[in-house]
């Protein structure tokens, strides 16, 4: 069934020929399997001949002293002061749009150093596939560079197991992790919710309560130029 899903989707990417990158946003809520389905969606798409340009928003965060300003576990500092979305318009999504010059970095931020990085400079051919995960990626400042916007639903008490499995080590305890995705992660998706209605404004949402029996609902098509 999870197979089956991911064709769909693939058979919508193929079918969609603009004249620049087809640039494709995999969104959804922290922890709802964002990078495994961005992952797979490459993977499948690579097998048809596509070259696929694979990326994550990760690579543009702001420095810590802005993420935290609110403090450490705050819901909206995660929303409004996590990601640098300038330079993910500015050095990744407008240059493969219709009107760049299809030279792209990936990256503008070490996390670790907590320091800005000069990424080396790609340059992307008008036929390839941008796919890049991340959690926000309907936020106003964003939504209109995406060609194609897909949103994994998975629910909140999944989402959150599977955040604490993965975050538990690198917090230092369950409870820290617990702590981090109560009080930061899950409000901050409820702003995000709110503001933004991210299932409603992707043109696929993909179903994630069950690993191997997701689902794939195409909503609409994209109309591109």
């Amino acid at each position: 069934m999870r197979s089956r899903a991911i064709d769909a989707i693939v058979r919508v990417i193929l079918d969609l020929r603009p004249s620049h990158p087809l640039r494709i946003a995999i969104d959804g809520r922290t922890s709802s399997g964002k990078t495994t389905l961005a992952d797979e969606i490459a993977t499948k798409t690579r097998d048809h001949g596509r070259n696929v340009i694979r990326t994550s928003i990760d690579g543009f965060h702001r420095p810590k002293a802005e993420r935290y300003a609110r403090g450490r576990r705050s819901a909206e500092g995660y929303y409004y002061d996590a990601r640098d979305l300038t330079a993910i318009k500015d050095l990744l999504l407008r240059p493969l749009g219709p009107q760049g010059d299809l030279l792209y970095r990936t990256a503008s931020f070490d996390l670790e150093l907590d320091r800005p990085i000069d990424a080396s400079l790609h340059k992307a051919e008008a036929n390839d596939i941008l796919i890049v995960d991340g959690t926000f990626l309907q936020r106003p400042e964003l939504r209109a560079e995406w060609d194609l916007i897909v949103f994994i639903d998975a629910p909140e008490e999944l989402a959150r197991a599977w955040g604490v499995d993965r975050d538990t080590e690198r917090l230092g305890s369950p409870a820290e992790a617990q702590a981090i995705y109560r009080e930061r992660y899950l409000p901050a998706y409820a702003i995000y919710e709110t503001d933004c209605d991210p299932r409603t404004g992707a043109h696929i949402v993909f179903e994630n309560a069950n690993f191997e029996s997701a689902k794939a609902h195409i909503q609409r098509l994209p109309e591109l130029g």
